[in-house]
């Protein structure tokens, strides 16, 4: 009888590498030269920042990599400075024009306009200009499909008075991961609104009748929603992601961190980010059967990084 070929499973290693201390000194120098800049030294900052992150996370023992330039981020920051004025100047003119209300109302439309285009920006420029073994992420989401689902999950929000949100968080969370290409791997997000819903009701719930005690165990759960909701596919072949955090091990995290940062007066920031960072890649858990080694590049370079300042002063959190 002829007998089926297996599929070979294999483990993928993340881990970071990086230290409180190295990151510190990229951090305060970041600080002081925005500080003595008034500001205008922020773009080359946050590349820094990236760069560092980024270099000490690794797959298998190699590196991921960003390329984004403080060039280019400042390019990007002046064009949401620009846009960002424009709305507070159409908000003060209707100040001046005793029509505060109106102001307020289109200051408010406007700002959520940014948010899709903010996104769909950041997540072009970030992922074109991170690599593995040198090959490039990248992101094929449609623009005007994204600001489609972004209105009618805000409309959808409000006329549930606020029921429908969890839907619509996943679903901008799908189609945005579910477009995001490492070379010709593509990205599935396969996790459900209901159950997100459900997720969220009974963390709020129970961390008030715990009196804020299980909320780290809600951490947890999130956590492992986000990761074990995201696989990766390539002709047939796939890689999956689990979290084994534990509600402990949120508890340890959140109160050393808390701790350091309290007792540093907040010079302990870059600690806490190393903490944070080492935990998540600890508790990722990557298997599956495709082979790294077969990866090719397909993605495009994007130099753009308007999204990613705009994200930065809306304060949206872009991550994979």
């Amino acid at each position: 009888m002829e007998q089926t070929p297996t599929t070979e499973t294999k483990n993928y290693q993340l881990d970071y590498h990086g230290r409180g201390s190295e990151l510190f000194g990229v951090l305060i120098i970041n600080w002081l030269l925005t500080l003595v800049s008034l500001g205008l030294y922020y773009p080359w900052a946050k590349a820094k920042q990236l760069n560092y992150l980024f270099g000490a996370t690794s797959l298998n023992n190699d590196r991921f990599a960003f390329h984004g330039t403080g060039q280019e981020m400042f390019k990007g920051f002046i064009k949401a400075i620009i846009l960002f004025a424009i709305i507070y100047g159409i908000f003060f003119l209707f100040i001046y024009l005793q029509m505060p209300v109106i102001g307020a109302l289109l200051m408010y439309i406007g700002f959520l306009a940014l948010i899709p285009l903010a996104i769909h920006g950041s997540y072009r420029y970030r992922m074109s200009r991170t690599s593995w073994r040198g090959i490039r992420f990248g992101y094929r989401g449609d623009r005007d499909k994204l600001i489609a689902l972004f209105v009618k999950g805000i409309l959808l929000t409000i006329v549930t008075f606020g029921i429908y949100g969890a839907w619509f968080a996943v679903n901008l969370r799908r189609y945005v991961l579910s477009n995001v290409r490492f070379g010709n791997i593509s990205f599935r997000y396969e996790a459900d609104g209901s159950d997100y819903f459900w997720l969220v009701f009974k963390g709020y719930i129970l961390s008030i009748l715990t009196l804020g005690i299980y909320s780290f165990w809600w951490m947890k759960e999130m956590f492992a929603f986000f990761v074990d909701n995201l696989s990766m596919y390539k002709d047939g072949e796939r890689i999956n992601l689990h979290s084994k955090a534990t509600g402990g091990g949120f508890f340890a995290l959140m109160v050393v961190n808390f701790l350091i940062i309290v007792f540093t007066l907040g010079l302990g920031y870059a600690w806490v980010v190393t903490r944070t960072m080492q935990f998540m890649a600890e508790n990722i858990v990557v298997e599956g059967d495709i082979d790294l080694d077969t990866i090719s590049q397909t993605e495009e370079e994007f130099t753009d990084a308007t999204g990613e300042d705009v994200s930065d002063f809306l304060n949206l959190d872009i991550t994979l």
